[in-house]
Formats: C-alpha cells, sequence, structure tokens
C-alpha cells in the first residue's frame, strides 16, 4: 500500500504558506501543516487555510518554536497515525517547485524503500554564499557515507518512508534546527536505505523570509559533522562491503 501525505514545516511564512499549500493541493493529496510555534500572524493565517481546507489539511501545532527538524518528526508523528506509508517533506517559503510534487511521488512509489531526495536546480536568486557553501557539507556527507549516493543532502524537498523514520528519530536523537535534513539522510543512509537524487528547480525565497542563523546553524553543522565522522569510523567495514554489492 502506498498512502502519501504532504508535510509542510510552517514558521513565521504567513505571505508564502497560502501559495505553496494552493500548489500542493492541486496534487490531491492530504497536507500536514505544522506550525513550529509561528508568531500570531502566522498562526492566524494556519488556522484559516485548515478551516478553508478541512478536508484536505491537517494543523498540527507545536507550543513553542522548536527547529524545523522537530516540526518534520512531529509531521511524521502524526503522519504515522492517521496511516500514511509515507511522507513528502517540502518548505514553507515557497522556494520549490510545486508542481514536481507527482514526480516526487511516481518515484517513491516506484521506489516505496527509498528516500526521493531533490537535487536542487538553482535561477539566480540563490545567494552566492550560500550556493558555494553546500559544498563543504557535500565532501563532508560523501566522506561520512563513504559514497557519492547523495548528491545533496540539504534539499527540504524529498519523500520518506514513515516506518524507517519513526524507528530512527525513536532510538536516536537528530538534529532539530538546520541540520536536521543533512543528519537525517546520512543516518537513514547508514541504516540501509537507498536514496534516489531527483533534479528540481529552486529558488530563493518568494516571501523573503530565511530562518537560516549564520551562528547557530553553522555550529550545529560543524558539530553535526563531527558527530558524523566518528559515527561513520566503526561502520567503514559495512558501508564498504554495501559500496562493492552494489557494484
Amino acid at each position: 500500500m502506498f498512502k502519501p501525505c504532504i508535510v509542510v514545516p510552517v514558521y513565521n511564512h504567513e505571505h508564502a504558506i497560502g501559495a505553496v499549500l494552493a500548489g500542493l493541493l492541486r496534487h490531491d493529496v492530504p497536507c500536514l501543516l505544522v506550525d513550529d510555534g509561528s508568531n500570531a500572524a502566522c498562526a492566524a493565517v494556519l488556522d484559516a487555510l485548515a478551516r478553508e481546507h478541512a478536508e484536505r489539511v491537517v494543523l498540527v501545532r507545536l507550543p513553542h518554536n522548536q527547529g524545523k527538524g522537530a516540526a518534520v518528526l512531529a509531521g511524521f508523528r502524526r503522519a504515522a497515525e492517521l496511516g500514511h506509508t509515507h511522507v513528502l517533506q517540502i518548505d514553507a517559503d515557497g522556494q520549490h517547485e510545486t508542481a514536481d510534487v507527482p514526480k516526487f511521488l511516481a518515484q517513491s512509489a516506484a521506489h516505496p524503500d527509498a528516500i526521493i531526495a531533490g537535487h536542487p536546480i538553482y535561477d539566480e536568486s540563490v545567494p552566492k554564499a550560500r550556493l558555494y557553501g553546500r559544498y563543504a557539507t557535500h565532501i563532508w556527507v560523501w566522506i561520512n557515507t563513504l559514497s557519492f549516493d547523495i548528491k545533496d543532502s540539504m534539499c527540504g524537498f524529498r519523500v520518506y518512508p514513515v516506518a524507517p523514520v519513526n524507528a530512527l528519530a525513536a532510538r536516536h536523537a537528530i538534529g532539530v534546527r538546520m541540520n536536521f535534513d543533512t543528519d537525517i539522510l546520512v543516518r537513514l543512509f547508514w541504516d540501509g536505505l537507498q536514496v534516489i537524487n531527483l533534479p528540481t528547480r529552486v529558488s530563493y525565497p518568494s516571501d523573503g523570509v530565511s530562518h537560516f542563523r549564520v551562528w547557530r546553524d553553522n555550529v550545529l553543522i560543524s558539530w553535526m559533522h563531527t558527530v558524523l565522522f566518528f559515527g561513520m569510523l566503526p561502520r567503514i567495514p559495512r558501508l564498504l562491503a554495501r559500496k562493492w554489492q552494489t557494484k
């Protein structure tokens, strides 16, 4: 059975979320909006959207801001309660191409045990510092997986099978802020999940709001890479065996 839903973590994106949700609802897939402790203006917009689309939209509300990863994982828990087998994760700021939802879900339906990970194709709106800065993470991910299977670990547009994510989150703490997307992808790869990379256009962002905090998030990301590196070391034999098995 393949029963997907869409999870959108939302934090103070009241100007963009309406257009993002409209784009998503065109694909007739249930949507879970996770309010990560947004301000009153955004909370009111989310309440209105949930009322307007009550049959297709579920609103999950966290009592205070906990970070993107915490919001996504709350969405996964609710998705499991609702009987969904797969979650398509997409950001709330409008940077992702909602028209690509069907091709992501088609790949997931064809490969239900795999992660379908967005591989960004950027337009001219991408900040050059962030574009070039991603390469440091790419290199560390290639080291920490001993492979080039993950082309981009930071894109927030992807499809996961629900059960492996909730099982991982139950046994291991995962980064809950801007370190989430990379941390969970590497750990699921360690757990043996295949990663299928799917090109998708990305722009930055429709409402001009970014929650990336340079000092805090770069420290968190650097620490994450350090922890993953030392976690990779005892896994070297298994990772190498997997590499040879796929040749």
